[in-house]
């Protein structure tokens, strides 16, 4: 019952249904109107064909047998579905009444009026009746003309459109059935297939079929498959991302633990130990809780919704050149333009500086100089740039610097560090709808441009 109760609301079934009634009701009305428009026709016919045999009969003015007799030899009359009454009403006539063939006894029974037809009566033993009846000189001539081969003609094409309407009834669900399953074929097709994915462990790496039409589901399919890819990359990136938090914390945690296994087996008889272990565990603990901060920073820039305002970039920016101008061993150079405005949030435009400003010192000799440089371009658009003169960045590493825990290989090691700085601002600007890129600082080093529209109409909120 409920898998009826299913398909019933299926669109393949509501479909047919919806198109089989408009299809009935269409061809019911057509035969309606095909039988009203022929049996209208029919009516004028007959209504003509009466009009001029009272016109023959007034034209011959039978005021005796002998008109009478001549009318008849002459006329064309079809005695056995015409019937001729004449009543001679003038004072002088021999003959008051004449009657064709049938006619008296067409009389004896009062034919019964047909209702909403002019002039169409009903007689047992005779039919339908159309009547005429003119006067002219005291002579009334009354007509009925027998109705039986413009009702035959009517008949049959009222069988004639019955049989269409049956032969549609039988023809169209079937047409229907076959149109709707080849546009809702490809619907069902991919259902089925989704069901499938959706009980696969790893869905991002299957793909839908892609139909040829109708264009709708063609498109549907194709989006549907980009968005397993994506699925299946952010799928892939969520695994790099657990393997590379896992490997990054193992490193202190087993530090720690070898120094702490350390202390705890020799440290009575070798207290010498003591303070070089802790100054480890402690230089270990401090690097996993940066990890740690950073993993949370990330989590919550994924799911942060950013306040916006009106604020001075030309301050943020100084200001936050200020703070850390002593904690670096370089030297801080700045060219900032003033009075720069824009909506935007501070939080994060201090957080994305601070990070790219914490890398370039990192990559960069301690005698060198950082060049900070602010500028509003002719379209309205603000550029952030930081200039190192350090070691650069080869053109295989830079397409993936942004992603999480990406280290090139000859700086893993070597450079302190965890690889969350760039990706965390990197999503902050996506956040503010903003574009991070990076290119060569000529002789050597690097330049990252952070570029900000100027209202906030591309920040998401």
């Amino acid at each position: 019952m409920k898998k009826w109760r299913q398909r019933s609301q299926s669109s393949a079934a509501i479909m047919l249904r919806s198109l089989v009634t408009m299809v009935l009701v269409l061809t019911l009305a057509l035969s309606l109107v095909i039988i009203l428009a022929v049996g209208h026709q029919l009516l004028t016919e007959v209504s003509l064909t009466t009009r001029n045999i009272t016109n023959s009969l007034t034209k011959a003015n039978i005021d005796g047998t002998d008109d009478w007799q001549n009318w008849r030899r002459n006329s064309t009359l079809n005695t056995s579905a015409s019937y001729v009454y004449v009543h001679n009403r003038r004072e002088d006539a021999k003959t008051e009444y004449y009657f064709s063939p049938n006619a008296r006894y067409l009389l004896k029974v009062k034919p019964v009026k047909v209702p909403l037809i002019h002039n169409v009566y009903f007689r047992p033993g005779f039919g339908f009746l159309y009547h005429r009846m003119v006067h002219t000189r005291g002579i009334t001539y009354t007509l009925w003309q027998n109705m039986y081969s413009q009702l035959a003609v009517l008949f049959r094409v009222i069988q004639v459109t019955g049989l269409l309407l049956i032969l549609t009834l039988l023809v169209t669900p079937l047409y229907i059935r076959r149109l709707t399953k080849r546009l809702t074929g490809p619907v069902s097709g991919l259902s089925q297939t989704t069901k499938v994915i959706t009980a696969a462990k790893e869905p991002g790496s299957m793909k839908l079929p892609v139909p040829k039409q109708p264009t709708e589901v063609t498109e549907l399919a194709t989006n549907f498959n980009e968005l397993l890819a994506m699925l299946d990359e952010r799928q892939e990136q969520q695994k790099l991302f657990v393997m590379n938090a896992a490997h990054e914390l193992r490193t202190p945690i087993a530090t720690i633990r070898s120094h702490a296994q350390l202390i705890e087996r020799h440290g009575k008889e070798h207290p010498e130990i003591i303070g070089k272990s802790v100054r480890y565990i402690t230089e270990e603990s401090r690097q996993m809780q940066q990890l740690i901060e950073e993993l949370l920073a990330l989590s919550r820039a994924d799911r942060l919704v950013l306040d916006v305002a009106e604020l001075d970039l030309s301050a943020v920016v100084t200001n936050t050149v200020q703070k850390i101008t002593g904690t670096f061993p370089q030297t801080f150079k700045t060219d900032i333009t003033p009075n720069v405005q824009l909506t935007g949030n501070e939080n994060a435009i201090e957080q994305i500086l601070n990070s790219i400003l914490t890398n370039a010192s990192k990559y960069s000799p301690a005698d060198s100089t950082i060049e900070i440089n602010l500028l509003q371009t002719s379209k309205g658009t603000s550029q952030i740039s930081v200039k190192d003169q350090g070691r650069g960045i080869s053109d295989d590493d830079k397409p993936h610097i942004f992603e999480r825990f990406y280290r090139s290989a000859d700086v893993r090691g070597s450079v302190a560090g965890t690889g969350l700085g760039l990706a965390i601002a990197s999503q902050l600007t996506t956040l503010i709808g903003g574009e991070l890129t990076v290119s060569d600082n000529h002789p050597s080093g690097s330049v990252f441009t952070l570029a900000i529209n100027s209202n906030a109409s591309q920040i998401k909120r």
